[in-house]
């Protein structure tokens, strides 16, 4: 009896492995939960963004603050900080302030963040994911310039977002 039972669990943990919806807590290799489990809450805190080949006048590098949205308990908001320099004021970046307001969702393991510099509306857009491995502290993506100084095509541009300690 004991052996029949024994074989039974053994077929019920590999049904269990098989099954396509069935997702791992944690990824077996780094100990991290999986993209799809990460909860806003878990990306709290300051950040820097990097960017590739960022727009005339815009830096390549950023420093993001994401905390609890004031509204939705479950989404994100807060401020990306970028020092314009000499191209504050400049026309080439009219739709950009050296501070934007964010909000947005991390869905499934996607980031997904609203930029605007105005209040008002939208100058720039985050569509990223989280890196494999990093345990939630370092995404990659897309940012794009939809604020009225960006040009009708205006290309997206690859950033790196790594939680600061």
């Amino acid at each position: 009896m004991t052996l029949n039972r024994l074989r039974i669990a053994t077929f019920l943990i590999a049904a269990c492995a098989l099954n396509p919806g069935a997702r791992a807590q944690n990824d077996a290799k780094t100990g991290c939960p999986a993209a799809q489990d990460m909860k806003a809450e878990q990306l709290f805190g300051l950040w820097t963004a990097s960017f590739t080949n960022p727009p005339d006048g815009l830096p390549a590098t950023a420093t993001m603050l994401l905390e609890r949205h004031a509204e939705f308990s479950e989404s994100l908001a807060g401020m990306i900080s970028r020092d314009l320099g000499a191209a504050a004021g400049s026309a080439k970046i009219a739709g950009h302030a050296a501070k934007a307001a964010l909000a947005g969702d991390l869905e499934d393991g996607m980031l997904l963040l609203d930029e605007s510099s105005n209040g008002t509306s939208i100058t720039g857009t985050w569509n990223g994911e989280m890196v494999a491995g990093s345990c939630g502290k370092a995404f990659q993506g897309s940012w794009k310039d939809t604020s009225s100084s960006a040009p009708d095509n205006a290309p997206d541009v690859p950033f790196t977002l790594r939680k600061l300690p």
